[in-house]
C-alpha cells in the first residue's frame, strides 16, 4: 500500500534531519498508528491523501497507483478517493450543519456515490443539529459533523488524524461509538492516528507503533 521515504527537518531543539521510511500494508479494516509527537504519524496520512509527496517510493491503494517516484505518477488529492479528518473539525462557520455536510458531496469523485446524506445523518445522529451553525456546536458534535462531511465525499479510505484530541474524556466516549458504527455498518477501511491506545482498543484496531521513522506491530 505505502512504501516510501520522506526526509525533513525536525522542529525540535536538536534540529536534525529526520528520515521517515515507511512500508505499510493494510490487511485489516481499522489500522491504528501510535507514536510520540513529531514521529511522523500525520506525515504518513498526508502522503496517503496527497497533501505531501514522498521524496522516493510508491503509494498504492487497492489496484490504483497513487504515487510512484520512478514512473513519475502523482494522482491529485481530489482524485484519490481518500478522506482525511483532522484534529480540529474545521467547519465553515458561515454555514449550518446541513450545508457543511453537503459540502462533502461536492468533493466526491465522478464515480458512483457510496454514502448518502440521510444514511450518514442517521448513523451519526445529526438530525437534531441540522440547522445549527458551527459556533453553536460542542466539540464532540463538531467532530461528528466533520466525520459526516468526510463520509459524504464517498471515500474508499478514511484517515483520522487524532480526531478526538482536544475533547475531554466524556466527549471522547460519546464520539467513539459513532466510529465503531462506521466500522460495523459501513465497512469502510480506516487508518486512525492517536496518542491514546484505549481508543484503538475500543475500535478493535490492529496497532502499529511509529518509532525512529519505522513502523512495528504492537502486540
Amino acid at each position: 500500500m505505502l512504501n516510501c521515504q520522506f526526509d525533513y527537518q525536525r522542529n525540535d531543539s536538536q534540529n536534525k534531519d529526520f528520515k521517515l521510511s515507511v512500508d505499510l500494508q493494510m490487511q485489516c479494516q481499522i489500522l491504528g498508528i501510535v507514536g510520540a509527537s513529531g514521529s511522523g504519524k500525520s506525515t504518513i496520512l498526508k502522503m496517503l491523501c496527497g497533501l505531501l509527496n514522498p521524496h522516493h517510493g510508491k503509494i498504492q491503494f487497492e489496484q490504483n497507483i497513487l504515487f510512484d517516484s520512478t514512473q513519475k505518477i502523482n494522482i491529485p488529492t481530489y482524485q484519490r478517493q481518500i478522506a482525511l479528518v483532522f484534529q480540529q473539525a474545521m467547519l465553515f462557520p458561515h454555514l449550518n450543519v446541513k450545508q457543511n455536510l453537503r459540502y462533502g458531496e461536492k468533493l466526491k469523485s465522478q464515480q458512483k456515490q457510496t454514502f448518502y446524506f440521510d444514511d450518514v445523518v442517521d448513523l451519526l445522529e445529526l438530525g437534531k443539529l441540522i440547522d445549527r451553525k458551527a459556533y453553536q456546536l460542542s466539540g464532540g458534535e463538531a467532530q461528528r459533523i466533520s466525520i459526516g462531511r468526510a463520509l459524504l465525499s464517498s471515500p474508499k479510505l478514511l484517515l483520522l488524524d487524532e480526531p478526538l484530541t482536544g475533547l475531554d474524556q466524556q466527549l471522547r466516549e460519546q464520539v467513539l461509538p459513532y466510529l465503531l458504527r462506521i466500522k460495523n455498518d459501513m465497512q469502510l477501511p480506516m487508518i486512525y492516528v492517536t496518542h491514546h491506545l484505549e481508543e484503538l482498543h475500543a475500535l478493535e484496531a490492529e496497532i502499529l507503533q511509529l518509532k525512529q521513522g519505522c513502523l512495528s506491530l504492537v502486540e
